[in-house]
């Protein structure tokens, strides 16, 4: 009996074992893709220097001119998702984050020095491209280390860190652009990123010592190279495109993610200059109140994850629609609640992260790579990516039109009808599970 006891012990042992140095990866990974935001998310802290008058310092944009700068970097997003995804099949991924993080650096700085209206779609523009390359490596490191039953949740665990520095974002950004002017948001966080590159070179490991060269370098649950699906970088970068255009599943994916990220980026991009005109306050005030939104993300991208995981059998479709379908409900009521309480506000936008996040976490990597076929995680991983920037690249341009032409109230009535949308196409998704192929 007692021998029974010892190894049944030691099966629960070995099935909780780690690979050697996981911890010290999924950190790196944590803080290397979430820096990619310091030089994103930055732009919402510059718009209201963009629109302002010459007079007052800023450069006189108007809402639909400031969209083209908006949606072009997110077209070149889309489009280097698109490559990159391929291209992470093939290359290492720490050289593929060291030119995405400095190059986004470099271009940051160079955009603080634009007056130009097509100089500055140009260069937010070759920002997009440099973003790109920040995810789909991750994706490709993540599947390495991860196995399928844990991926749920530890990918959550990853988007609580872009959620993370996307608070610190708006605080550094917005205090910048208080203090030095809306050049300032694009100057300070581009130096923070720098520093997370010398990190990110410093200590990411892209495979467990555990792996082998044959394959993925998945590693299962009881610390032992896997033997699911491989990335085979043999396949051609055409044959991992064909392979992931093929596959329904993620068309529908790419088109809710696409829905989403145009409500989602309709909060990050214009939502601050929306709290500071509606609430008549200071940049630096209205991006002290907006922060709050990443806090609550951070709760959604872990918990999104963990509940797909627990209650759902690792299908994330479920937790994907009930969660878009009550970001539709509270977007209805966001315009009037910021102008009426402060505090009700902060709380509504701490909801509204937690309901944008959640499902962008699951759409963005979790569902991606359990979808994927033959084990092409990180080219799955950017189409989906690609078909969801169109989607934040058109917002962007709707919402600057719309803007322009009804003002405030229309605008976010269109972010609550692109999540019911999004919501509608997850769902047709809703007993999916991970691939066997």
């Amino acid at each position: 009996m007692s021998d029974l006891s010892h190894q049944t012990s030691s099966a629960e042992r070995s099935v909780h074992r780690h690979p050697h140095g996981e911890n010290t990866l999924l950190w790196t990974v944590w803080l290397t893709y979430g820096a990619f935001y310091f030089c994103r998310t930055n732009i919402s802290a510059a718009v209201p220097g963009l629109k302002a008058s010459v007079e007052a310092g800023g450069l006189g944009l108007s809402a639909t001119e400031i969209s083209y700068i908006l949606g072009g970097t997110k077209i070149a997003y889309a489009l280097g998702q698109l490559l990159n995804g391929q291209f992470s099949e093939q290359l290492a991924p720490r050289k593929l984050l060291a030119i995405g993080m400095l190059g986004t650096a470099l271009l940051n700085v160079i955009f603080g020095f634009g007056t130009a209206l097509y100089f500055l779609i140009f260069i937010w523009a070759c920002n997009g491209y440099s973003q790109s390359l920040g995810w789909t490596p991750c994706v490709r490191v993540l599947v390495n280390w991860i196995p399928v039953e844990r991926r749920g949740k530890v990918i959550g665990f990853i988007g609580t860190g872009y959620q993370a520095t996307a608070v610190a974002t708006y605080v550094v950004s917005g205090q910048a652009a208080a203090h030095f002017g809306w050049r300032g948001a694009l100057w300070v966080p581009a130096g923070i990123m720098v520093a997370a590159a010398v990190v990110m070179l410093l200590f990411l490991e892209e495979r467990p010592a555990t792996n082998d060269d044959s394959g993925d370098g998945s590693v299962a649950a009881d610390g032992t190279a896997s033997t699911g699906p491989k990335n085979d970088p043999c396949n051609s970068v055409l044959d991992n495109f064909l392979i992931t255009i093929s596959n329904p599943s993620l068309w529908l994916l790419g088109i809710s993610l696409g829905l989403l990220n145009a409500c989602r980026y309709g909060f990050l991009d214009w939502g601050l200059t929306h709290l500071k005109e509606v609430q008549q306050t200071g940049v630096g005030m209205a991006s002290l109140k907006y922060a709050v939104l990443p806090l609550g993300a951070v709760a959604g991208s872990y918990v999104a994850g963990w509940a797909s995981d627990r209650f759902f059998d690792s299908r994330r479709a479920p937790v994907t629609c009930i969660l878009l379908v009550t970001l539709a409900l509270l977007s209805l009521a966001y315009d009037t609640v910021a102008r009426a309480s402060v505090p009700a506000t902060i709380v509504l936008l701490v909801m509204i992260g937690f309901c944008i996040y959640g499902p962008q976490v699951l759409l963005v990597g979790t569902a991606p790579a359990d979808l994927a076929r033959k084990g092409t995680s990180a080219a799955a991983a950017g189409f989906v990516n690609c078909m969801g920037y169109v989607g934040a690249a058109s917002g962007d341009y709707f919402t600057g039109r719309t803007l322009d032409a009804y003002g405030w109230e229309r605008a976010i009535f269109l972010w609550a009808a692109w999540a019911t949308a999004a919501a509608l196409a997850a769902g047709l998704l809703w007993n999916a599970t991970a691939s066997s192929e």
